[in-house]
């Protein structure tokens, strides 16, 4: 007879063979913004370098949009979020009858924390639910209506699978387990600190706590986005000449290094490194605003410091600027360390991924791909990437990009070139452009709604595309 100790133990070993799964995420971070990528000198990311070198640095890794909300929504579904009807923020929230990597995950035992921003609930730029669910509501300054907090936190984490969350951006949270750990009645709680290292002390605290089984962290930090901060332990290390901002950017991008580090620390401690699959990355890429410096308590919603270099463009934009960002992957044993991977990667491809870590079946609904295979095949098959976001749309296909704004001409890009998005080839290849052209013209008739951007280009698209592309967009035409 097996004794009933031994049975236990027989029964959870499977369990506990399963990775943690751990998804770190910035917020307006550029691509150029760790050390590692070797675009600036003025960094100190000492932590993610460490990452990097015991995994691998994707140097082509996408976000699904240029902007949070609907690249949070990608992400967290593992699904082109227009195939849900969100295209923008305006079209939060994300319905709680969409089935998000926790609860993918919940059949196969594992424990799923949040940390930090949420930003997948109505807000009061949402006038269409608000239209359906508050219709009679007053109308406050720009004729904005106020979401009821009850209203808010019907699709906050708690009700998409989060068995714990600490969710908030600065100093006020909702909550279910305190800093150091213990479970509380879901409610408000003011936490006085940097809100980097606070959310990184949420997150070691859900890790100290839930390492006995597999678990799925989700860390989104509220940083590098405005508005700034300037901590001095952070600060002290950049000296000399620089704007700003670029100073306070710096800052917090070494205040999410050495939550990382911690983290990194912390798995180790606890033994159980080599058992969990970490992934960093961007939501998009950063809002350069022509890198104008300003004082950090003004200007809420210009430049953050970060920068996107080489690539062209920023947040809100289709081009790499916008949608290229930080992509590491690591887990010792199973992918190599120290690999630089240049082929194509997307935020879609978590779910995917974690749902195989997991050994649970793939599921054919999902547009991302399980990443361990791709990055450690010897010829990885080809695969294209698509978006559509505002009046943009853009498909990139091996080393090919075609990209188009309302109102403007077709682009052709050859993303391997020195030139890369600073050269239109469409005249030159009118074939490649035409193929191109028509592809994702057919990717955009399965979304919701159906097709290519049919509005004007907006304000921001047509300063964007004449400083980037010398282009003048068109404002008559869709």
């Amino acid at each position: 007879m097996i004794r009933f100790p031994l049975l236990l133990a027989l029964l959870a070993a499977p369990l506990a063979a399963k990775p943690n799964i751990i998804v770190i995420l910035t917020d307006d971070l550029g691509y150029a913004d760790l050390a590692c990528q070797g675009q600036e000198k003025d960094l100190f990311t000492p932590n993610l370098d460490r990452f990097a070198a015991q995994g691998i640095r994707c140097t082509a890794g996408y976000t699904t949009a240029p902007q949070c909300s609907p690249a949070r929504a990608g992400l967290l579904t593992g699904r082109y979020q227009q195939r849900i009807g969100i295209d923008t923020i305006p079209d939060m929230p994300l319905g709680t009858e969409e089935v998000l990597i926790p609860e993918m995950l919940k059949p196969a035992g594992y424990n799923s924390g949040m940390v930090g921003k949420w930003h997948l609930e109505p807000n009061p730029t949402c006038k269409a639910w608000i239209a359906k669910n508050l219709p009679n509501a007053p109308k406050g300054p720009k004729g904005m209506v106020a979401i009821p907090n009850k209203m808010r936190l019907a699709f906050f984490p708690q009700a998409q699978g989060f068995d714990r969350y600490f969710t908030g951006e600065m100093g006020s949270y909702h909550t279910n387990f305190t800093l150091s750990g213990e479970a509380r009645p879901p409610g408000p709680l003011t936490a006085k600190g940097f809100r980097i290292d606070l959310q990184t002390d949420a997150a070691l605290a859900f890790i100290r706590g839930h390492h006995q089984a597999p678990f799925f962290l989700y860390l989104p930090y509220f940083a590098p986005h405005t508005p700034l901060e300037n901590p001095p332990k952070y600060a002290a290390r950049f000296t000399g000449k620089m704007p700003v901002r670029r100073r306070a950017a710096l800052s917090m991008i070494a205040g999410i290094d050495h939550g990382v580090g911690r983290i990194l620390d912390t798995l180790a401690e606890l033994g159980i490194d080599d058992n969990t699959l970490l992934v960093f990355t961007s939501d998009n890429g950063a809002p350069v605003h022509g890198r104008r410096d300003s004082p950090l308590d003004t200007d809420p919603g210009g430049w953050d410091g970060s920068l996107n270099t080489p690539w062209v463009g920023e947040k809100g934009m289709l081009a790499e600027g916008g949608i290229r960002v930080p992509f590491l992957v690591r887990w010792k044993g199973k992918l190599p360390a120290g690999k630089v991977s240049d082929y194509p990667v997307s935020s879609l491809d978590l779910a995917a991924t974690a749902r195989a870590a997991a050994d649970l079946p793939a599921d054919p609904r999902l547009d991302g791909i399980d990443l361990v295979p791709v990055l450690t095949a010897a010829s990885p098959p080809p695969r294209a990437l698509h978006w559509r976001f505002w009046n943009q749309i853009a498909i990139r296909d091996g080393k090919w990009k075609y990209l188009k704004a309302s109102g403007g001409p077709d682009f052709l890009f050859d993303l391997e070139s020195p030139e890369h998005e600073k050269k239109n080839l469409a005249a030159e290849h009118p074939g490649i452009l035409a193929k191109l052209r028509t592809r994702s013209d057919a990717r955009a008739a399965t979304l919701q709604p159906a097709g290519a951007p049919k509005g004007k280009p907006v304000g921001q698209e047509i300063h964007w595309y004449q400083e980037y592309f010398q282009v003048q967009l068109d404002e008559s035409k869709p």
